[in-house]
């Protein structure tokens, strides 16, 4: 059977407005910028035919059909997120790290952490930000230039002066086996990149001699 489904950040933007009616709160939790959740929700409407916002001034209010339709998104939403935490890896410890909505995972080649540290589970929430780490939905977070927090502690996993890629987690399990392993697994493929990277620019400058 093929599901026909609008898209699922159209779906997630559509929820989390209805819930707040506002997009503003709506692009805080989601961690975009409410003109993006305004788009998703825009397009939503004109792919379903239907308008699931009365936008009046200052104030957004839900159409009957949209108020029917959070019901049955809302629900969804729960059966998936309910059906997501039944799941356990086979392993010692379920490690959960939070990164940027924009962040590109393929950097973290999760696929070879897995197999080289069989006892750790990696499971992988994005977006999210400081909100879901000191809410404790993740174990550790992420970013680019993350800053000093109380009670967190921050390390650099990229070799630099700039912004850069930091890795954050409280510091009551910030020397855990299983974030000490990620934040040296995080560290060696940084490292390798860069290595690829100058030896790339080597090349370049010697084909042009």
């Amino acid at each position: 059977m093929t599901y026909s489904l609008p898209p699922l950040n159209a779906l997630r933007a559509f929820e989390a407005a209805a819930r707040h009616l506002s997009f503003k709160l709506a692009a805080h939790e989601l961690h975009v910028t409410p003109a993006a959740v305004g788009q998703h929700v825009k397009a939503l409407e004109l792919r379903l035919g239907v308008r699931l916002f009365a936008r009046l001034h200052k104030q957004l209010v839900l159409t009957a059909d949209g108020q029917a339709y959070l019901v049955g998104i809302s629900d969804g939403f729960r059966r998936i997120a309910d059906a997501t935490l039944q799941l356990k890896p086979r392993c010692a410890v379920l490690l959960q790290v939070g990164v940027p909505e924009n962040f590109e995972l393929r950097r973290l080649d999760l696929e070879s952490f897995r197999s080289t540290h069989p006892d750790i589970g990696l499971r992988i929430l994005q977006p999210a930000g400081l909100h879901e780490l000191v809410e404790g939905k993740v174990d550790a977070l992420i970013g680019r230039g993350l800053g000093s927090h109380p009670g967190y502690r921050c390390d650099r996993i990229d070799k630099g002066t700039g912004v850069g890629d930091w890795l954050m987690a409280p510091e009551g399990t910030a020397e855990c086996p299983e974030v000490m392993s990620l934040r040296d697994w995080l560290r060696s493929r940084s490292a390798g990149a860069l290595r690829t990277e100058r030896r790339r620019s080597g090349e370049i400058g010697l084909a042009r001699r």
